[in-house]
């Protein structure tokens, strides 16, 4: 077996290290309709303590209401719910959401505006004494970086700033489980990349077991330990971000987690296939009768050449890389990321081949639609 192979086969069965075998939350079977269509169908899913894992996927794929039936928010129509291992949501129990111990994190941090920051942060901690409050907030402030501003009001604030504020009130009370729903879609981009990346950070030193929706393909890749992949109610992969990048299971999952495209591919005997953009091997041993291969801009190239068959219609300047769009004889386009040093104007002939550095994905042919 070569090197790529064992690197893809890692990668179909890897598991994320040091993470520990009980579960924060257990998702048995859980389907919720809304007639007449069905948002979460048959779903079954793990989040471990001290995992970060992202459900990712177009609106109305089910994933915010996933969310809000584990925080209690929503009632299953059939299925169990665990937390911890205690039964919230089964055909006979419910807990209601305040005695389930998870923390909730929404787009709208809804901070309430008459109370400073410390009283936000301390406003899940009534149940308990003064001195516990006032020591827990004091904690939860310096783990959010947030130190000397217990008694500034939210209005006093950056977006950024609310959205610590927003986590470590979820954070004080100690939950089970932190359950965020896109809570960064209302920040500019560069805000969005700061405090996302300082969230994480947060997380992990406060060793939280956290569930986190978004549909934003690069969020959900760079924050989750494992990520999964909804569509139309249902999870249809789940795994390493880098596992469901490079092995997903179908086109859906493919286009899910970064650009794709899909180019129908023949045999041509020896693991060797052919495509328009040129031959590839797959030493896989079953293969479809009608099949395609992903490929992704990385794992295309180009040479120029006055008698290649296909022509540079468009570039996009990106710093260090150029993003080129190439169409084939066929009419088929794909994009190409190639360094800055590669320069090709558009109107140019080229010949295209792949370079994939790795076996590449082969999927059943999509029926075509009459």
């Amino acid at each position: 077996m070569s090197k790529v192979q064992q690197r893809d086969q890692q990668l179909a069965t890897e598991e994320p290290s040091g993470l520990p075998a009980s579960a924060a939350v257990e998702v048995r079977m859980v389907t919720k309709q809304f007639e007449p269509a069905t948002a979460v169908d048959d779903v079954s899913l793990t989040l471990r303590r001290g995992e970060f894992l992202t459900l990712v996927g177009p609106s109305g794929c089910g994933k915010s209401t996933l969310l809000r039936m584990i925080a209690g928010l929503l009632e299953p129509d059939r299925g169990e719910i665990l937390l911890g291992g205690r039964i919230v949501s089964s055909a006979g129990r419910w807990v209601p959401p305040e005695d389930r111990a998870v923390g909730l994190v929404f787009q709208e941090n809804t901070l309430f505006p008459h109370l400073t920051v410390a009283g936000n942060v301390g406003f899940g901690l009534v149940r308990r004494a003064k001195s516990h409050i006032a020591r827990r907030v004091a904690d939860v402030l310096e783990l959010v970086e947030l130190v000397g501003y217990g008694d500034r009001f939210p209005h006093e604030l950056s977006g950024g700033e609310r959205q610590r504020v927003a986590l470590a009130r979820a954070i004080a009370p100690e939950p089970t489980v932190l359950l965020l729903d896109e809570p960064f879609a209302n920040l500019d981009p560069n805000l969005r990349a700061q405090v996302r990346a300082h969230t994480v950070e947060i997380l992990r030193r406060a060793e939280a077991s956290a569930l986190f929706v978004t549909h934003d393909q690069q969020e959900a890749m760079s924050m989750g330990d494992r990520v999964a992949v909804m569509n139309q109610g249902r999870v249809e992969q789940i795994g390493a971000p880098k596992t469901v990048f490079h092995l997903p299971k179908s086109h859906f999952v493919a286009s899910s987690l970064g650009e794709a495209y899909f180019l129908p591919a023949s045999h041509t005997g020896g693991g060797g296939l052919s495509t328009e953009a040129g031959p590839c091997s797959c030493p896989e041993e079953t293969l479809p009768t009608e099949m395609e291969i992903m490929v992704r801009p990385h794992d295309v190239t180009f040479d120029a050449d006055p008698n290649g068959e296909s022509v540079v219609t468009a570039v996009e300047f990106q710093g260090a890389f150029l993003l080129y769009e190439v169409e084939l004889p066929s009419g088929r386009r794909l994009r190409c990321l190639l360094p800055h040093t590669i320069e090709v104007d558009p109107g140019s002939k080229v010949r295209v081949r792949l370079e994939h550095g790795h076996v590449p994905v082969v999927l059943p042919a999509r029926v075509k639609e009459k």
